[in-house]
């Protein structure tokens, strides 16, 4: 019998839920600890479920939850700034689309279905230290009160607390030298206008002449989109909020002149349609997963870009992997080293990928012009999507095979 029995789950976003969900499917009983007053109210920034986002959510019931919510996407289509296509990749021939939502409702799914299945969430529980012992962890909060479980898990994002109580050297969130922004049709209660379900046919990421943007049509018929304006020096999401709106309109607007067809989407929109989704970041190589008792999942360890396309996913796939260890593994020392070594080669190898994919975004006319050139004939030969996507896409964790012991 495993002696892992309860678990503090600190971060109530996308990995947190899932972890505790994963931990209860595991016989372990978890309770999750949110910072903010409330569930996430705020549309935020799109995000796409994939492929092996969605196996990892079927594990917990959470798939087609999911997918109620959001839409099926068949196809990216790469383009140079003239609108000329450079290549286009399909669904994978034996795997349901990705899923394509606001990041607001993927909390709001995972919350509510942790909730129903009985899992408790604290609001206003925002840890500011904690204590490790030979038989447990115990949590201090800013309220000034406490928890204590066998474990703690740090499912609190890129900005984590976790990881700094683990490692106070730990790495920063690193930026990536682009600021990101999102245009849509919203409600007034932030959420993308809906004419109902239906399939998003392609998503078109373009090379623009001066910055990188994205496009495609919801089943409605209105326009989403979304720009990432090359900026050297960083901004914090509350700095890039506090800068009037028309003004980073306005640059937007400059850096698209010439871009098909961003010129026009940027010309033809207003600010009421726009969201500041901040600076993009990604973290950089963790050296400390875990210390003793407490352990890092998702965004808190292995942040990607937004350029991946992978994050949500990755946080997902890593609450199912952790539950799968411990589950197994009756030391949380060795469970936490089981874990870090399934999931550190392959979360590392997509997010330095998405970092160069930044390189292009950020790189000038010449670097774009000569991608231009040469990427449709990659395409052709060695830039294949089964090749590019499959290891990615494919990725399937068997829940019911049992996880066996590695060295840390």
């Amino acid at each position: 019998m495993n002696g892992i029995r309860t678990a503090l789950v600190i971060g109530g976003g996308i990995a947190g839920p899932v972890t505790a969900l994963a931990l209860q499917k595991a016989g372990i009983q978890a309770t999750v600890y949110e910072a903010y007053d409330s569930s996430a109210t705020q549309a935020g920034a799109m995000l796409t479920v994939a492929p092996n986002g969605l196996a990892a959510l079927e594990i917990i019931g959470a798939d087609k939850l999911v997918q109620a919510v959001g839409h099926p996407l068949h196809s990216m289509v790469m383009e140079a700034g003239s609108g000329k296509q450079l290549m286009r990749v399909d669904t994978l021939p034996g795997l349901p689309p990705s899923c394509t939502l606001l990041r607001a409702d993927l909390f709001r799914v995972l919350h509510d279905h942790a909730v129903a299945g009985g899992i408790t969430i604290e609001h206003g529980k925002r840890l500011v230290d904690l204590e490790q012992s030979a038989t447990g962890v115990r949590a201090r909060f800013a309220d000034g009160t406490t928890a204590t479980a066998d474990i703690l898990i740090g499912a609190d994002g890129i900005h984590s607390t976790v990881r700094g109580l683990i490692d106070p050297q730990a790495p920063e969130p690193e930026y990536t030298g682009l600021m990101s922004f999102g245009f849509g049709e919203f409600d007034s209660e932030g959420n993308l206008s809906d004419g109902g379900q239906g399939d998003i046919d392609a998503m078109h990421f373009a090379f623009g002449k001066r910055a990188f943007y994205g496009y495609w049509r919801q089943p409605d018929g209105s326009k989403v989109f979304f720009s990432n304006f090359p900026q050297a020096e960083p901004m914090t999401l509350a700095e890039a909020k506090a800068v009037p709106p028309q003004e980073w309109l306005n640059k937007l607007r400059a850096a698209h002149i010439g871009d098909r067809p961003g010129e026009s989407l940027f010309a033809q929109t207003s600010v009421n349609k726009m969201i500041v989704t901040g600076p993009m970041e990604r973290m950089p190589h963790v050296r400390t997963w875990h210390r003793g008792r407490v352990v890092l999942v998702g965004d808190a360890v292995h942040a990607p870009s937004s350029s991946s396309g992978q994050g949500a996913s990755l946080a997902i796939e890593s609450a199912i992997e952790l539950a799968r260890c411990l589950r197994d593994i009756a030391d949380p020392t060795a469970a936490f080293a089981t874990y870090e070594g399934l999931r550190r080669p392959r979360v590392e190898d997509i997010s330095d990928n998405a970092a160069k994919t930044n390189n292009g975004k950020t790189s000038g006319p010449v670097a774009k012009a000569m991608m231009g050139l040469v990427m449709p004939i990659a395409t052709r030969t060695f830039l294949q999507a089964e090749k590019m996507f499959g290891p990615v896409h494919r990725f399937v964790i068997d829940w019911d095979e049992t996880v066996r012991a590695q060295q840390g």
